[in-house]
């Protein structure tokens, strides 16, 4: 495992909350996806007294963990709190390499699944399906951006004219340059992937060499002291985002570092204040 991956597996491994399997409370659970011996689910936050019939907004998260580990639980009180103000909210689990011994590629494949699934059965779950947004943080933040830039790496056999592309990001310390990019260095962190270790050329599943014209809006909320994910590298990629059109709301934290976001830390209730203010701007919330 490399410097950048070993970072990101014990940052998260640190701060992320709850254990695995996760147990919460008053979430739906359903089964989205079987693969590979594994049963692969989702944890499902409702309104009070939401019905199938509402069409409200939802949020689907990914946790964070190198895409080696973590718990959905990472999210959970991300998910209550925003149930509580009016959204449907979904955490999900996705195989990871020390449970399912798989590489980041298939990561993404359970996340573009995962995306499809919710939007498939928007009427169900009483979703709109044109207000999906997709979160994660670390590298769950960019499994969510992989559902909005990457185009390659679905399950074979789905149905891909269900769209896994969300209609909104919210990422915490993504990561979301995984290959150089040229005029960069990123003050020598990051973009230190491998093709060996990713499961493909690491350009291919880095969001930001697939910027394009008609992203999904985006927030993220980033730590400025972060040596895991360099403050550099969602500043070039917010770069990239302006450059061809898109709305990017950058929020760096100074003097924080990587997982800064996560529930208990200095900045959590901040970060949740800052995701409310960009979700109600889009109509997510109500004010």
């Amino acid at each position: 495992m490399n410097a950048l991956l070993f970072l990101l597996v014990l940052s998260q491994a640190v701060f992320a909350k709850g254990g695995y399997p996760p147990q919460m409370e008053g979430a739906s659970v359903s089964e989205y996806k079987a693969v590979g011996g594994a049963s692969l689910k989702l944890w499902v936050f409702n309104p009070k007294g939401h019905q199938p019939s509402d069409r409200r907004a939802a949020i689907v998260f990914f946790f964070g963990g190198g895409w080696m580990s973590g718990t959905p639980a990472q999210f959970e009180e991300h998910c209550r709190h925003l149930a509580e103000r009016g959204m449907v909210a979904i955490t999900v689990d996705y195989r990871v390499g020390s449970r399912h011994q798989v590489k980041p590629v298939q990561c993404v494949a359970d996340a573009k699944s995962a995306m499809r699934w919710v939007r498939a059965r928007a009427g169900q779950l009483g979703i709109d399906p044109q207000r999906i947004a997709a979160a994660g943080g670390s590298a769950g933040g960019h499994l969510a951006a992989s559902t909005a830039f990457i185009k390659e790496f679905d399950e074979p056999g789905e149905d891909t004219a269900v769209s896994a592309v969300p209609n909104a990001l919210v990422l915490f310390n993504p990561a979301l340059v995984l290959a150089p990019l040229e005029g960069n260095d990123f003050g020598g962190g990051g973009a230190r992937a491998s093709e060996e270790r990713f499961g493909a050329k690491p350009e291919r599943i880095s969001p930001v060499h697939h910027v394009k014209q008609g992203a999904p809006p985006t927030i993220i909320l980033h730590g400025k002291a972060d040596t895991t994910v360099p403050f550099t590298t969602v500043e070039a990629f917010t770069a990239e985002m302006k450059k061809a059109g898109n709305r990017c709301d950058l929020i760096g934290y100074e003097g924080a570092g990587h997982g800064f976001f996560n529930s208990g830390k200095a900045d959590s209730k901040d970060t949740m204040r800052r995701m409310d203010e960009f979700l109600k701007s889009l109509g997510y919330l109500a004010e």
